[in-house]
């Protein structure tokens, strides 16, 4: 005894070395287990981004990566083991360069009369030694568990209640200064009377398994990189978090007493039996804790057809709503809650939505998606609540909705792309069945009269011909006759109307069939009773109150660049109203990816369709939203920077948890703070160098002109004024310079977003030119080292629509490799413009920078 506090001691005044040296412990002071145990850790194969769990018994009693489901996590556990023990090995721990270690020790230190200041002493060497030997790995130092002395075992242990509480606070109190985070886990393990609680133990010390469950859930956001409350988008309504949890892996019943809740029911089962919960359906239960779905009244200010009320407690789940969609929604919910499988965290939910109408369009006119792929998209929309699904299904490029009546229109000699690919009759019959079965509303787009070269190719006669509108009539009458949707979408933008009784005479068809006709405006000579979906006017019929319309203004993703799109939709006020109305339905994000691409996942990968997805859900069902249409975060501290910050957090835990499989072009971008200089009038040579070029220039000390915060920064958007970018006046032929400062642990590599002009995937954009950046003259430094720009596999390529893009934008090509110091880095970014008019429509100018670390 008296040796091994001889060395705990020495070990505690040895850590106030600048440069900490490991001391030489014998091994007769550890046991026959321990040495078992090291020998057994040094022989197991070096692997990357592991996560260590060290400690002692407590530790060691667990099959950490089963309960956390994840083969990186490793358990370096000894049972007996104390702090001196933890130093004696910790070598095989450091030089693993492991990305986390959550650490418990120091109980079997108190059991043995150590004192709590040479436990915490020697917990602090730990935490300094992992800090100088491994930087980049993040520590966690997790309390010491309370002890309870009713089961009569392990007194020298139980008997340490009052020191396990002084080493604890200390341990809190210093964390920031030993650069580790402090994870409470003795508050959670207690009971009324401050000991562990009988529940979680079986001699007072030790776990059951219930205990472990408990831990895992309480460090699960640590783990993982989340949040510590579930992250809920959209986020509902009204939210209050309570204390406790349900245990879900205990719950065995889903109990519905109305039948017409059977189908809801059935989908919330198929969802828990893929996280592993086995659950019957039952129609009354007595048995807790269950979960139950209820229908029944739920007051919402507006469309309370989609409300519904969640409450989770300690012993049941109830969701009540006043319809089966309601259900399902609080379905989606609660699903978003279970992120740990085991325990959900005791929860009050009242929720609606701000727009009955949250669109999302693909165009499949242009290239082709098989089923499955609209399928995997339909079910993002309905996890988070969106419930329209927009096809556009006929284009120039190709016709891709079989007809019984005229099948020329799908033979592939009448397609200029993805050749005879198209819908067929069951094919469109199972989507708009799966969408109603997910409360989405499946809304085809025959696009008539424009838009209709392949209709031409195929009928050898235009629409708008005498002979053409009878086909068209045809076609829509065999439409509404073969499939059960609502809506109608006819199109009618970018066309020349030579027949002034088309459109009206199909919307009197098709509203005689039963349906309600959608057109694009600016359109076609529309009535009245025609849904108005707005693209372009920002004013128009915004403002007509005798018509009903959709939102798609600037929310076209093949324009956005991926991190833009995520602010400009969070930021958006959809139709210039903060919730839906008589007039104002809601809105749609759109997919118009006019340019071929090589494979059909390349719509998903070249463009930001998921993360914008998530955006829109969040805006369209909170409501809300600023006036105008920006495309920057904001300035740091602003109460919009802040805003879109707690968005983006919980944006990134679902990107983590939920997409991990799926192309989710999006890094977290609000921590990243740019200063400004400007602006330089260069005289037309962009070329021409100004101060923050210079030797003697300090980024850090000089006043900017202003300051931004972001990834991608857009000085002036291309459809500026409408669209505000970072600079209210800008000039032509000036030149501007951003710079920032990112902090790197250690002397390495690291992979970077670096863009100067984020193609469009509409128009047919030029490929930048070898050995440049962009077209502007636009450069970037690292720590006064010039950064190259990509070998561009098509370098000066003149943009053909024909031609799929392939590495033109930073989203979908390898990252840029730059090495950090160790310490700050600085980064210089040179932004000249020369005219603001690019050479055409298909190439305009962008004056926007991305810059950003994707660790």
């Amino acid at each position: 005894m008296r040796i091994i506090i001889f060395f705990v001691s020495l070990l505690a005044i040895s850590g106030v070395q600048a440069q900490l040296k490991k001391p030489s412990l014998p091994d007769s002071l550890f046991s026959t287990y321990y040495h078992q145990r090291v020998s057994h850790f040094k022989t197991l194969p070096q692997t990357k981004d592991d996560i260590i769990f060290l400690g002692n018994s407590i530790t060691d009693g667990a099959e950490w990566s089963e309960l956390l489901g994840d083969s990186r996590i490793k358990n370096r556990g000894i049972s007996g083991d104390i702090s001196a023990g933890v130093i004696k090995r910790i070598d095989e721990v450091a030089d693993r360069k492991p990305s986390k270690i959550f650490l418990m020790i120091g109980i079997n230190d108190l059991a043995k009369n150590i004192s709590a200041d040479s436990v915490i002493k020697n917990i602090f060497w730990i935490a300094d030694y992992l800090q100088q030997q491994s930087p980049s790995t993040r520590l966690y130092v997790q309390s010491i568990l309370p002890v309870n002395d009713v089961f009569k075992k392990f007194d020298g242990h139980t008997a340490k209640g009052d020191l396990i509480k002084k080493v604890n606070d200390i341990m809190r109190d210093k964390a920031l200064i030993h650069h580790y985070t402090y994870i409470d886990l003795h508050t959670s393990f207690i009971n009324t009377e401050g000991k562990l609680d009988t529940k979680l133990t079986n001699d007072g010390l030790h776990l059951t398994g219930e205990g472990y469950r408990l831990w895992m859930h309480l460090i699960f956001h640590h783990v993982f990189n989340l949040q510590q409350k579930p992250s809920l988008i959209p986020q509902p309504q009204q939210l209050k978090w309570n204390e406790g949890f349900f245990p879900l892996r205990q719950c065995k019943i889903i109990s519905v007493s109305d039948t017409t809740l059977y189908g809801e029911a059935q989908f919330l089962q198929k969802k828990l039996i893929e996280r592993n919960h086995k659950l019957t359906i039952e129609k009354t239960n007595n048995n807790l804790p269950y979960i139950e779905l209820r229908l029944g009244e739920v007051n919402a200010p507006q469309y309370s057809t989609e409300a519904y009320r969640l409450l989770v407690t300690k012993e049941k789940i109830t969701i009540l709503a006043n319809t089966t969609h309601g259900i399902f929604n609080g379905i989606q919910t609660l699903s978003q809650l279970w992120r740990d499988n085991e325990l959900i965290d005791a929860c009050e939910i009242a929720d609606w939505p701000a727009f009955e109408w949250r669109g999302y369009m693909v165009d499949v006119g242009r290239n082709f998606q098989s089923p499955e792929l609209l399928k995997q998209q339909i079910e993002v929309m309905a996890a988070y609540k969106l419930n329209v699904f927009h096809l556009h299904l006929t284009e120039d490029i190709a016709w891709r909705l079989a007809s019984r009546q005229y099948p020329q229109l799908t033979a592939p000699e009448n397609m200029l792309r993805h050749k005879g690919q198209y819908y067929s009759e069951e094919e469109l019959k199972e989507l708009i069945a799966f969408c109603k079965e997910r409360f989405i509303t499946l809304v085809p787009e025959i696009d008539m009269p424009g838009h209709s070269a392949a209709f031409s190719r195929a009928m050898k006669t235009e629409m708008q011909s005498a002979e053409g509108i009878v086909i068209v009539k045809n076609i829509l009458n065999d439409f509404c006759s073969t499939y059960d949707v609502p809506y109608v979408h006819i199109g009618a933008d970018e066309v020349k109307i030579t027949n002034k009784n088309f459109v009206p005479e199909v919307t009197k068809l098709l509203e005689h069939r039963g349906k309600k006709v959608i057109g694009w405006e600016p359109g076609g000579n529309f009535s009245n009773s025609t849904i108005r979906q707005l693209w372009m006017d920002d004013k128009g019929k915004a403002a007509d109150a005798s018509v009903q319309y959709i939102d798609s203004r600037h929310l076209y993703l093949n324009h956005m660049d991926p991190l833009e799109s995520v602010v400009t939709i969070f930021n958006r006020k959809i139709g210039n109203k903060s919730k839906g109305d008589k007039n104002l339905l809601g809105g749609t994000i759109c997919l118009w990816h006019d340019r071929a691409v090589a494979n059909q996942d390349d719509v998903l990968k070249m463009n930001p369709v998921y993360p914008a997805m998530l955006a829109f859900a969040e805006r369209s069902w909170q409501g809300g939203g600023h006036e105008g249409w920006v495309a920057n975060i904001g300035k740091p501290g602003s109460a919009e920077t802040k805003e879109f910050t707690e968005f983006e957090n919980r944006l990134l835990d679902h990107k983590h948890r939920n997409f991990f499989e799926k192309p989710f072009p999006y890094a977290q971008q609000s921590g990243i703070t740019w200063k400004f200089f400007g602006p330089y009038h260069h005289l037309g040579d962009s070329s021409k160098k100004f101060s923050p070029e210079m030797k003697n220039f300090l980024g850090e000390n000089s006043p900017p002109a202003f300051e931004a915060v972001g990834g991608t920064l857009v000085l002036r958007h291309w459809w500026y004024p409408l669209i505000k970018g970072l600079i209210d006046n800008p000039e032509e032929n000036t030149t501007w310079y951003a710079w920032t400062k990112i902090w790197s642990n250690e002397n390495k590599m690291e992979f970077f977003w670096i863009g100067f002009n984020n193609l469009s995937r509409s128009p047919s954009t030029d490929s930048p030119r070898p050995n440049t950046w962009d077209n502007k003259g636009s450069l970037i430094w690292v720590n006064g080292i010039q950064i190259k720009p990509p070998s561009w596999k098509r370098g000066g390529q003149k943009g053909n629509s024909e031609i799929p893009l392939i590495d033109e934008d930073y989203e979908y090509r390898q990252p840029i490799s730059i090495f950090l110091n160790k310490g700050w880095n600085e980064v210089l970014v040179k932004l000249p413009i020369t005219h603001f008019k690019g050479k055409d429509w298909h190439n305009p100018v962008k004056w926007m920078f991305t810059f950003l670390p994707i660790y």
